[in-house]
C-alpha cells in the first residue's frame, strides 16, 4: 500500500511551512484544516498513521525540540532527521522516534554503515539533493544520486528517502524520470519529500514504483484530503 507520511517541521516548537531548504525564511504554517501551528494540535487534529519530522532547531545546533518528538511519538508512528552527526546523536533520536533518518547534509557513509548495523531495519536515509547533487561534507559521498542509491542496497536500512531540497514546500511537481531511476536501481523501497502537489502527483509516483510520499503543503492546502493520511 502507498504510503503518505505527514511532515511536520519544527522550529522553536511551532509546525513551520518549510520551502526550499531556506530554514531562515520558514514561517508557521497556515493551514485549511487545522487552525493551529503548535504540532501536538496537529497531530491530534489530522490523526495520521505516519509523522516525517524535522527538528530544525536541532539541525542548526540552535537547541532542540526533543519533548515534542517524544509525545508526538506516543500517537502516531514517527521517523525523526536531527541532523545526526555521530552515534551518540543516533542513539539520542532512537530514544524518541520508531525510525531514526540521516540525512546526507549531516552524516557521514560511515556513519550510515554503522548504524544500519547496530539499528537494523531502524534507519531511514534520507538523500538530500540540491541542485542535482547530492548535499553532502563527505567526499564519499560526493557522487551522482544514483551511485549512493547502489551503495545503500549494501546497508541493512528500511526506507531511502529521495529529498528534493528545491521543490520542497512549492508545489512544483515530480520528477518520474529521475525517480523510476532511482527506484530501479535501489533494492529499498523509496520514498519521496519535495515537489508533491497533489493525487495526480501520488497516483504518478505509485505507479513508477515509488513506496510513498511525505507530505505537508498539499495537505494544509486542500489538494491531498487529509483522511488519506490516516
Amino acid at each position: 500500500m502507498f504510503r503518505i507520511i505527514f511532515v511536520l517541521d519544527l522550529l522553536n516548537g511551532k509546525a513551520v511551512h518549510a520551502v526550499r531548504g531556506e530554514r531562515s525564511k520558514y514561517l508557521p504554517v497556515q493551514s485549511k484544516v487545522c487552525n493551529s501551528s503548535n504540532p501536538l494540535d496537529i497531530v491530534s487534529g489530522l490523526k495520521p498513521k505516519e509523522a516525517y519530522i524535522a527538528d530544525l532547531d536541532r539541525l542548526q545546533h540552535l537547541g532542540d525540540n526533543f519533548e515534542i518528538i517524544k509525545r508526538i511519538s506516543a500517537k502516531t508512528k514517527t521517523m525523526a532527521d536531527i541532523g545526526a552527526e555521530n552515534m551518540d546523536d543516533v542513539k539520542e533520536c532512537a530514544g524518541i522516534a520508531e525510525t531514526v533518518i540521516l540525512g546526507t547534509e549531516t552524516a557521514s557513509l560511515e556513519l550510515i554503515q554503522e548504524a544500519a548495523e547496530r539499528f537494523p531495519g531502524g534507519i531511514d536515509v534520507s538523500i538530500d539533493i540540491k541542485n542535482s547533487e547530492v548535499l553532502t561534507k563527505d567526499e564519499n559521498m560526493m557522487i551522482k544520486p544514483g551511485e549512493l542509491v547502489e551503495i545503500l542496497n549494501r546497508c541493512n536500512i528500511r526506507d531511502i528517502i529521495i529529498l528534493e531540497l528545491g521543490r520542497v514546500g512549492t508545489g512544483a511537481g515530480v520528477d518520474t524520470d529521475f525517480l523510476r531511476d532511482m527506484v530501479g536501481l535501489s533494492d529499498h523501497s523509496v520514498l519521496l519529500g519535495g515537489g508533491v502537489r497533489d493525487m495526480n502527483d501520488i497516483d504518478a509516483l505509485e505507479e513508477i514504483g515509488i513506496s510513498g510520499a511525505l507530505v505537508a503543503t498539499a495537505v494544509h492546502n486542500g489538494r491531498i484530503p487529509a483522511q488519506l493520511l490516516r
